[in-house]
């Protein structure tokens, strides 16, 4: 007997023949930094309809005046940043996204200088929003996992990831881009276990030596990157540099 899973979680985790692990949501990182293929944060946008949020902080950068009234967007100049959206939002996704209610939303009545940090005396104005549904239904108005066109517009999924994206390929190192790309190559052992071997952006392959700091000069630079990330960022095939 076949076993086809109904519920949306699963069909969440369904990953398609051919399709790597890093291709569902739930591999993307939605806390502080943009995921390896796409920018989950950016799904709470337009989680509140009548407004626009930044991706990564509670600062309003658009509101629609037909749907509600505020004062212009604040400003952020010591890039403070509020609590992660996924975590906060959560039990108000799940309570009032894709219904009619409104729920009370509290913004500044004036040009805030700080997204957080507000003065217990801080003047707020009140306003009433509908909570948008993330997740878009078919013609039979049941939920599919697939995300509502009006909540994320085409292209905005990566729209946030690092730009030029050689930035982050080369000052990450291995704690973020070490599913995607290499990191020590070229590895051998001696009789004691100690290995040696290749930082993979090195310039030169001898002597093996391993760089820590993503700004050695013996690394290859963000320029080097921008121009000639084709030819200098070599294939590892079994660990070790490919022909």
């Amino acid at each position: 007997m076949k076993i086809e899973a109904k519920n949306l979680t699963a069909q969440l985790l369904h990953r398609a023949r051919g399709n790597p692990p890093s291709t569902l949501a739930n591999s993307a990182i939605s806390n502080c930094f943009p995921g390896l293929e796409f920018d989950f944060r950016n799904i709470w946008r337009r989680l509140f309809v009548g407004i626009e949020l930044h991706e990564a902080d509670n600062i309003v950068v658009a509101v629609d005046p037909r749907s509600v009234r505020l004062t212009s967007p604040p400003d952020n100049p010591d890039g403070v940043w509020t609590l992660e959206w996924s975590n906060a939002m959560a039990a108000i996704v799940h309570k009032y996204a894709g219904r009619k209610i409104r729920v009370r939303c509290e913004f500044t009545a004036q040009k805030a200088m700080n997204a957080v940090g507000l003065k217990t005396d801080t003047k707020r104005k009140v306003v009433y929003l509908r909570v948008r549904s993330i997740f878009a239904k078919n013609r039979g108005g049941a939920t599919i996992p697939v995300i509502d066109s009006e909540a994320v517009l085409p292209g905005e999924l990566t729209q946030s990831l690092c730009s030029p994206w050689q930035n982050d390929y080369r000052e990450c190192l291995c704690y973020y881009w070490a599913s995607s790309r290499p990191d020590y190559v070229n590895v051998e052992l001696d009789d004691d276990g100690v290995s040696t071997g290749n930082n993979w952006l090195s310039l030169k392959r001898e002597p093996k030596e391993y760089f820590l700091n993503a700004g050695s000069p013996a690394l290859i630079t963000y320029a080097g990157l921008f121009r000639e990330w084709q030819s200098r960022l070599r294939f590892i095939i079994g660990g070790r540099d490919a022909d």
